[in-house]
């Protein structure tokens, strides 16, 4: 396998790098490209040292099998036919191409084969918020048709990128020196605060962030479910939490509900608030897998759930996801 990483310097690029480690997965060549500010930097991978490429418009990813691109919307939309013009899948992180009807928007263990039918070489990845849901929501389809949610999120600083995370560090330190925080990333202070506004604001008053969540989740799932979604910045590290209320179309037990998580790939079940037992950012950071817990019936409908999820932002948010996905698709020997 030849393989290509786009954006290799950015937090989401560097994640790539250690999840492709972790994982095996299996590499022949490996290239690495970034913008002219990023070209010339040195990074290990397997005991090898790679030096970071300036993305341009030529023949580089000729011969590539797999590009992981994570480099931004516009650059995704300006190099897209650069990179998969000699036959290169490219499993892109921006939003760029998520809701183009050409291009199939996956989260492995929930629609692993719209990946087959990728007509412009482009499979999108989808946004990180997106992901965690949808992975726990399809644990509940199994069980019975979800019509509606409702979702508050605590979107951690890395959901910003590398510079958002040292930024919210930095805040930290100024405060407790009694300094003046440096707010650059964020539209205020993270630091000790709370800020409901991730992304833009639409006409509607939603957020495109919040968007997103309605519009990704129905495309994943080919479902109408839909999403109300409230999305804010906490400060948190690298690690986003979720709480979600479902309505289904039949009311559902707690007990087939827990067994329903606990046997869906890719979730981890710790739902023992007796034991003060439920997922934390704090200690999911670094893990793979979506962690679900506080799960309870709906007081204010009988087909109604809550629970809580959390999951790396970082990790299954954006670099494993991918990785995932190309590990489905030479599983099934359909990258080329």
């Amino acid at each position: 396998m030849n393989v290509a990483i786009v954006g290799a310097s950015g937090a989401v690029g560097q994640e790539f790098l250690r999840v492709l480690d972790q994982r095996n997965f299996p590499i022949d060549n490996l290239v690495l490209f970034g913008s002219s500010r990023s070209a010339g930097r040195d990074y290990t991978f397997r005991g090898k040292q790679y030096t970071v490429k300036e993305l341009k418009h030529n023949d580089d990813f000729k011969g590539i099998d797999v590009a992981f691109v994570s480099a931004g919307g516009g650059t995704s939309i300006e190099f897209a036919e650069t990179i998969t013009k000699h036959g290169a899948v490219m499993i892109d992180n921006s939003s760029a191409f998520r809701m183009e009807k050409d291009v199939p928007l996956v989260v492995p263990e929930v629609n692993p084969e719209d990946a087959l039918d990728r007509p412009r070489g482009i499979i999108a990845n989808p946004n990180c918020t997106t992901i965690q849901m949808v992975v726990a929501l399809k644990a509940i389809e199994n069980l019975s048709h979800i019509k509606r949610v409702h979702v508050a999120t605590y979107q951690a600083a890395s959901g910003a990128g590398a510079t958002a995370m040292a930024e919210l560090k930095k805040q930290f330190e100024q405060l407790l020196n009694g300094e003046e925080p440096t707010v650059e990333k964020f539209a205020y202070q993270l630091a000790y605060n709370l800020i409901p506004h991730v992304d833009v604001f639409t006409d509607n008053g939603y957020t495109k962030e919040e968007m997103k969540m309605y519009n990704e989740t129905r495309k994943i799932m080919h479902s109408d479910i839909e999403v109300s979604a409230t999305c804010v910045r906490v400060p948190v590290m690298r690690a986003h939490s979720e709480a979600t209320w479902v309505e289904t179309e039949r009311p559902l037990s707690l007990e087939e509900v827990r067994q329903a998580f606990a046997q869906m790939d890719g979730v981890v079940l710790q739902d023992e608030p007796a034991k003060k037992v439920y997922p934390m950012p704090l200690f999911v950071a670094d893990h793979d897998e979506v962690y679900v817990g506080r799960i309870r019936k709906d007081l204010t409908n009988p087909n109604g759930l809550s629970f809580w999820t959390v999951s790396d932002q970082i990790r299954k948010g954006a670099a494993l996801n991918a990785v995932q996905i190309a590990e489905y698709l030479l599983k099934v020997g359909n990258i080329r």
